[in-house]
């Protein structure tokens, strides 16, 4: 599918600026939206909205379909009467540039604990009717979520397969009494879910009708420790008794030497063509309730994906194997039409993966950072002669170092390379990359918050191949002043991005 020609900013919510250790869905989120409008962004892409994992990670979550708890405004709690000013003070890490996910984390529950027990005591009729609602609206995962989350704090964040055999096996009656003795938990999860739909929902309105569109992130695959694989094991690469046989990850690349070992847990694509992908079909329709456009994360891995048997610790010893292709896609649009999907198509990408691609009309997408440097004189495909009108033109991802970071640690040939393509000194090339993009033939432009503030290597958001240390970025206002919306609106003009509405 064609996009209007456009561009936006990716930044995730947790990176935003706010005093609660944070950032959330409060007040600066919406102010980021405004932002956006300054300087004529149509977009703004962010990282999974899930409950984060392993590592502090989006991409580790313990469900598809739950929405992070720490993204909840809790000023909007207290508005409501179900917290207090006393309840807010003193917020750990409220003025560092990074998340210090172990002392916020624990803070934020307890703050949402208490705004449950509140509601629990004090919530009107009005409130509890639409409560109620979201929990029936959602049943189909908020039910085994629920349970999930109740059952691994009880076990004290074992994995499930080790929990009483009965409750990691699913018996009835077992299940039955589970909610029955953990119903106090189960209502407080509920509850959280409740609140970050509200607030998203709302967050969403308000970019919309300012014509600022969502572009979310779809994580290929899901975590082991999840209420997906608890409550549905038969759709995974499982042994009988609930453990994985092979995980999920790439090869080696350009990120990493030894390839980049995930541990997710691998489809058992025969079984959810089974049932004609249903569970995908659902999972896809959920997103799109939440977002406009969806960025399908790992794209290759629905050619072929990288299986790695069990026991390994890195990713070198995988092999390739087949994955459902076109078959898949083809059932999420007889259900639900066509839809606004970005194929993340980075990494080892064969002939198969960009024909695949190419049959399903999705957008791919061009980094600017690995246009240098592979070797491949003029040739490289996102070097920006290179590129397509059908793909997304970005300086860099997530996953990418800052464009100043990169920069830093470029030999002189990679340096020299660029400094000859673009016919520039060199001396702002976090610029330079963001003008190229918002030239780019490409549909779409996105650069990162840390391009367009011209940051270091130190405000990167993830190193692929580490565990630790990674997703903690946030910048302050301070940082911003008024020039950065004002030469994005210029390019917005000057490169007619100025499209969507």
């Amino acid at each position: 599918m064609r996009f209007p020609r456009a561009a936006g900013v990716l930044l995730h919510p947790t990176s935003l600026p706010g005093p609660h250790g944070s950032g959330d869905l409060g007040l600066s989120s919406r102010h980021f939206v405004e932002w956006l409008v300054v300087g004529g962004q149509r977009l703004w892409q962010m990282l999974p909205l899930g409950d984060i994992g392993p590592g502090n990670s989006p991409y580790m979550s313990p469900s598809a379909f739950a929405g992070n708890v720490l993204l909840v405004d809790l000023d909007e709690l207290r508005v409501r009467g179900w917290l207090d000013e006393a309840d807010l003070a003193d917020p750990p890490g409220a003025s560092l540039a990074r998340i210090d996910f172990a002392a916020v984390t624990p803070w934020r529950m307890e703050r949402l604990a208490r705004a449950a027990q509140r509601f629990q005591e004090q919530a009107t009729a009005e409130e509890r009717a639409d409560f109620e609602a979201f929990q029936a609206r959602h049943a189909v995962w908020l039910s085994d979520y629920t349970l999930f989350r109740a059952l691994d704090e009880h076990f004290d964040g074992r994995f499930w397969c080790d929990w009483d055999a009965p409750l990691a096996h699913r018996d009835p009656a077992a299940l039955a009494a589970a909610r029955q003795a953990h119903a106090p938990r189960i209502a407080f999860w509920a509850f959280c879910q409740w609140c970050f739909f509200r607030q998203w929902l709302a967050l969403r309105a308000y970019a919309n009708e300012r014509g600022v569109r969502i572009i979310g992130d779809v994580p290929i695959f899901v975590a082991y420790q999840s209420a997906e694989t608890w409550a549905h094991p038969e759709l995974f690469e499982l042994d009988a008794d609930g453990r994985q046989t092979v995980v999920a990850g790439v090869p080696p690349d350009l990120f990493s030497a030894t390839g980049q070992h995930w541990g997710n847990p691998l489809y058992r694509w025969p079984a959810h063509a089974a049932d004609g992908y249903a569970w995908w079909i659902h999972r896809i329709r959920h997103t799109f309730e939440l977002v406009d456009i969806a960025r399908i994360d790992h794209f290759r891995g629905f050619a072929a994906y990288w299986e790695i048997p069990g026991g390994e610790t890195t990713a070198i010893n995988g092999r390739w194997v087949p994955g459902p292709a076109d078959a898949l896609f083809e059932a999420v649009t007889r259900e639900l039409g066509d839809l606004p999907i970005i194929a993340e198509d980075l990494g080892v990408i064969t002939p198969d993966v960009d024909a695949l691609r190419r049959r399903l009309g999705l957008p791919g997408m061009c980094v600017l950072q690995f246009a240098f440097g592979q070797g491949d004189g003029g040739q490289n495909r996102y070097l920006p002669h290179n590129h397509e009108a059908l793909s997304v033109c970005l300086t860099g991802s997530h996953d990418n170092d800052t464009s100043a970071g990169w920069w830093s640690q470029q030999p002189e040939s990679v340096r020299d390379q660029l400094r000859e393509y673009f016919s520039v000194d060199g001396l702002d090339v976090a610029g330079t990359l963001v003008r190229a993009a918002f030239a780019s033939v490409a549909d779409t432009a996105v650069v990162p918050m840390q391009d367009v503030l011209r940051l270091g290597g130190e405000h990167r958001m993830n190193l692929p191949g580490t565990a630790t240390g990674n997703w903690s970025w946030r910048f302050s206002w301070s940082q911003v002043g008024p020039w950065p919306a004002d030469a994005l609106r210029r390019m917005v003009e000057l490169y007619g991005r100025a499209g969507l509405t």
